[in-house]
């Protein structure tokens, strides 16, 4: 016998509490990975390692994971200064790749410039930077 005191959710309502729940679920899931960089051991490359780097402008993959988990990419943007980026998108986490004067999301075809800002292609935030400071004397990059 049915409850007769019991009220029960009508299929609309019941479809938009679902929707609701799962929604805010995608975007919990989406906004984890957003503009985080996890903690890394410190690690030192030599910029005479990756020629690329010799010139301003410059582009390299500097670590495959093995430091961080995750692959780091280099940009030389003057004589002196260099960023490091986490090449792991913030969309979607795919691993994104060098592409002419900058990176390109091969999963959703997002751009970004060398400097990890991104410029086109599906929304996304800008890719997460690292500390890098420059020794010139020795010719290295200390990224953490």
């Amino acid at each position: 016998m049915p409850c007769t005191s019991c009220q029960g959710l009508d299929r609309r309502t019941f479809l938009e509490q679902v929707v609701a729940i799962l929604g805010v679920s995608g975007l919990a899931a989406c906004s984890a990975n957003l503009g985080t960089t996890p903690n890394i051991s410190p690690f030192t490359v030599s910029v005479s390692s990756f020629p690329s780097l010799a010139s301003v402008g410059g582009l390299a993959v500097v670590d495959n994971g093995a430091h961080t988990g995750d692959p780091i990419a280099v940009a030389r943007i003057d004589a002196t200064t260099f960023i490091a980026l986490s090449l792991v998108c913030p969309h979607r986490g795919f691993t994104v790749q060098i592409s002419g004067p900058g990176f390109y999301c091969a999963g959703h075809g997002a751009t970004f410039s060398a400097n990890g800002s991104w410029t086109g292609g599906q929304p996304t935030s800008n890719l997460s930077r690292y500390a890098v400071v420059y020794d010139a004397a020795a010719g290295t990059l200390k990224i953490s």
